[in-house]
């Protein structure tokens, strides 16, 4: 069968006549808004595990089709565009990497209807039925990172800056613990709304100097991140601070024209310069496929290329059922060995990351 894999605008799917042998995936993906900037890797790392599925023989002989939803908008269009889909009988699942707040109210119209895998880092807690979260909880991504970094770098003096949405919500709870655990304090925590942070830089940096902090967690994303770590450096204190940051990848430290401080770190399920033949291997695959300037497919790529994989693996066993989603998947992942992905914790060395564990 062919190889060529079809990426279909919402519109099309929903107005033009469906080809019955596709398995058609809805793949929610920011092309826009705060995580804009990850948009194009991710798309990437579709784009390859559908040509991988593909090149296989498809979803048992059904090719593998992706419908494009823009998830970079604010959530209730994004659901919104979702039921449509749903509604119009244009989807057999969704996949899907962005912001929390957008997968709750994807996950209310996608429940119960059809499987929806989300591959990030979230906030943790429960799910309904036919969602499957195949990111880490912040507890699991930041708990050694910030024990390694505080016991490195003797901090006693912990800052929290993040946007204020369901995520960094979460993260700053799990911080306050894990500080705590560390023998350090949280002695400042803030929350910005997206697109605001350039808005309120002067006061947040005035703010961090008068909490004489000596370490700050990053729960800021996309533009905002890439904001912030520019004024910490115009500032002078982005050598004064340990910064470490839970959505810090490859493309947001190009964004932010990397950094040689030595004091900027990210806790990611993957970094393009880890030195396994398995990482190397798919970027070398994603660069065979789409050429040598494609982006870096980073961790939030690397989660939506293997939540595909699972999601089609499903697929051919039958077992998209949403009241067995759950205990399919990790029947599947168990039979083929990929257990939970360790966390890494990297330090930024000029343009890309030098991981330390």
């Amino acid at each position: 069968m062919s190889v060529e894999v079809r990426m279909i605008d919402p519109l099309d799917a929903l107005h033009s006549v469906r080809e019955e042998a596709a398995f058609r995936v809805g793949l929610v993906v920011p092309q826009s808004g705060p995580l804009g900037l990850t948009g194009p890797s991710a798309l990437d790392g579709a784009l390859l595990a559908a040509h991988e599925v593909n090149a296989g023989g498809g979803v048992l002989g059904r090719p593998l089709e992706l419908v494009l939803v823009d998830g970079g908008g604010t959530p209730e269009p994004v659901a919104a565009e979702v039921r449509r889909l749903l509604d119009a009988g244009a989807l057999d699942a969704l996949a899907g990497c962005h912001t929390s707040d957008v997968h709750r109210a994807v996950e209310t119209v996608a429940a119960g209807r059809t499987a929806y895998v989300f591959t990030p880092p979230h906030e943790g807690g429960s799910r309904l039925p036919g969602v499957l979260c195949t990111g880490i909880d912040p507890s699991r991504q930041l708990g050694s990172a910030v024990r390694e970094l505080t016991e490195r770098h003797r901090i006693a003096r912990w800052a929290l800056i993040g946007n204020d949405y369901i995520w960094p919500r979460s993260v700053h709870r799990a911080a306050e613990r894990l500080a705590g655990r560390a023998g350090a304090r949280v002695v400042l925590e803030r929350r910005v709304p997206f697109g605001a942070v350039e808005g309120m830089l002067e006061p947040l940096l005035d703010e961090l100097r008068a909490a004489r902090a000596d370490a700050l967690l990053l729960s800021l994303i996309g533009r905002d991140l890439v904001h912030f770590n520019r004024a910490l450096r115009r500032s002078g204190l982005d050598r004064r601070l340990v910064r470490l940051s839970g959505a810090l990848e490859e493309n947001g430290l190009l964004a932010l024209g990397g950094d040689d401080t030595g004091t900027l770190y990210a806790a990611m399920p993957s970094f393009a310069t880890l030195a396994e033949e398995r990482r190397q291997s798919l970027a070398e695959r994603h660069q065979a496929l789409c050429g040598p300037w494609a982006p870096v497919l980073d961790a939030y790529a690397v989660g939506l290329y293997e939540g595909l994989h699972l999601l089609a693996g499903l697929a051919a066993r039958g077992a998209l059922a949403p009241d067995g989603l759950l205990a399919a998947a990790g029947r599947l992942l168990d039979r083929e060995g990929a257990g939970r992905a360790p966390i890494h914790l990297a330090r930024a060395e000029g343009l890309g990351f030098d991981v330390l564990g």
